[in-house]
């Protein structure tokens, strides 16, 4: 009785967090946790956030971001005189050789501009990143919640008093 009932109780955990996708390999590059933050009802933006690592010896560069629910633009972040600025790179994010560049919560990230519909906790999205030299790559954004700070944040958090 008590391997049912632990075994439900996995499965329901299991259940209620989205699954985080695997990492895609394509060439030298690999794309690992891609994720995205759910927004609140009538929000024209979003966000997406995700790791690239260059193993190769060459630089490559994320030149394009295509998803089915907005206008992607790569943005940086950046303080310029005690003011935090973010814009969009122009040109396209370098990913240099045998280099990770990390996309995250409060630095560089996706943005998605024009929003079709709020991004829900719990989906999954889906966007196709467009590398200079490693190609088309699609992934799997998984969607947390309004506010997350990325997945090992949300796992880390799990069992908490608030």
């Amino acid at each position: 009785m008590k391997s049912l009932f632990s075994s439900i109780l996995i499965a329901l955990t299991l259940a209620a967090s989205p699954a985080l996708a695997d990492s895609v390999k394509a060439g030298d590059l690999t794309i690992e946790t891609p994720w995205a933050r759910a927004t609140p009802k009538g929000s024209p933006v979003g966000a997406g956030y995700l790791t690239i690592e260059n193993d190769g010896g060459a630089a490559d560069r994320l030149t394009g971001v295509t998803v089915d629910f907005a206008t992607v633009q790569v943005h940086e972040m950046k303080m310029t005189n005690g003011v935090m600025q973010m814009r969009e790179i122009q040109g396209g994010l370098e990913i240099p050789a045998h280099k990770t560049v990390t996309l995250a919560p409060n630095g560089d990230h996706l943005m998605f501009v024009g929003l079709k519909h709020p991004l829900a906790k719990g989906d999954t999205v889906k966007a196709t990143l467009t590398f200079e030299h490693a190609g088309p790559v699609a992934v799997d954004m998984p969607v947390l919640a309004v506010g997350a700070m990325g997945p090992a944040a949300a796992h880390d958090m799990k069992g908490m008093k608030m």
